[in-house]
């Protein structure tokens, strides 16, 4: 199975480049770059010029705010800069943020991410091939690309796109359109991805007649330590922000599976009552190891083979902020990597007869 992790959404840009170079000595193969208070695109520059073997994908460029356009030349740059290391991660937000935070207009976010990524795969055959360029779709219209703005061809395969999703539109959407589908940390839990997530990808599969699935990357929040104290001092700093992202009605179908919904709207009403430090203690513990996948160095392995094992191509891990483990923790991943990664033919198997509710 590949392993990726991802930078700590606060990382300063002046902290990537030993943060990368850390990660590629931990020997992941995938550095995920968030967006949340930094330009995602920025600092997956950043990453890939101070690294040489680790793939840079982001995870996940908001679409909405920015026109495809802008995205493409982007992507295009990256992948030529880093010889093909990057891969663009894109997708929706909600329509709180896109509409509040970016002021942009909101309709049907499957319907217009569909039509992002085709006008993406449009835009880069006109980079590649020249010519004019001719798109249009439910959402954009593409028709003036002269030369002179044309970047000309990549030595390097164009960028993978790889699209995020939590619900049953978005990951079809990801069978139909993407190369990847990366899950989202409240959404990663294998009684969800093999009920729900595998189904719908398959689904969309399907309907594009397809003859491969794309990959599936499991972005869940996975938390090991070298000890139990430690780990104990882990969970508390994930459960602040897997309380933030359940408070989020969008993200609530896994507590829901799982009989927590209660939880879920507690979660929401502290969020509308502003109180902002009393989401943590709302989320217990054996909720919350219920939900992530979590051990100590020594356990952890088998605790994500009896997740994972066969589920999955990629997985992502949380980092220790802490350095003073990475022998162990390097160690640790080794054995990890070698957790069975998913058949091919796994979403097709899943969508004609769903594996029953484990874990």
């Amino acid at each position: 199975m590949r392993l990726a992790t991802t930078l700590p959404p606060d990382t300063a840009l002046s902290d990537v480049p030993a943060a990368v170079r850390r990660v590629e000595r931990l020997g992941f193969d995938t550095v995920h770059v968030p967006e949340t208070v930094h330009d995602s695109l920025s600092v997956a520059l950043l990453a890939l010029e101070h690294s040489s073997r680790v793939r840079v994908r982001v995870r996940m460029t908001l679409a909405f705010p920015r026109s495809p356009m802008v995205v493409a030349y982007a992507a295009w740059d990256l992948a030529r800069f880093s010889g093909g290391r990057f891969q663009l991660g894109l997708a929706t937000q909600v329509r709180g943020n896109i509409v509040g935070r970016f002021s942009m207009p909101w309709s049907n976010p499957a319907a217009q991410l569909t039509d992002y990524v085709r006008a993406l795969r449009a835009i880069f055959a006109t980079f590649s091939r020249g010519g004019p360029l001719r798109y249009e779709g439910t959402h954009y219209r593409f028709d003036r690309l002269q030369p002179y703005f044309n970047p000309g061809p990549l030595d390097v395969p164009e960028p993978e796109i790889f699209t995020g999703g939590v619900n049953r539109l978005m990951c079809e959407l990801a069978g139909a359109e993407a190369d990847g589908l990366v899950t989202h940390p409240t959404n990663s839990h294998p009684r969800f991805l093999r009920g729900s997530v595998l189904p719908w990808l398959a689904a969309g599969v399907a309907t594009a007649q397809r003859v491969s699935r794309p990959v599936l990357v499991v972005g869940a929040k996975a938390i090991s330590a070298p000890d139990a104290r430690s780990l104990r001092e882990a969970l508390a700093g994930a459960r602040r922000e897997m309380a933030f992202l359940y408070s989020t009605p969008a993200y609530r179908p896994t507590l829901a599976l799982l009989g927590h919904e209660d939880l879920g709207e507690r979660l929401t009403q502290l969020i509308r009552d502003q109180q902002w430090d009393a989401l943590p203690a709302a989320l217990p513990d054996d909720v919350l190891a219920g939900i992530v996948p979590v051990g100590t160095y020594d356990e952890f392995p088998a605790v994500i083979g009896d997740w994972y094992g066969g589920l999955c191509d990629e997985l992502s891990i949380t980092t220790p902020a802490d350095t003073s483990a990475d022998d162990r923790f390097a160690s640790m991943l080794e054995v990890v990597r070698a957790v069975p990664a998913a058949p091919d033919g796994l979403a097709l198997a899943q969508a004609a007869s769903p594996a029953p509710p484990s874990g």
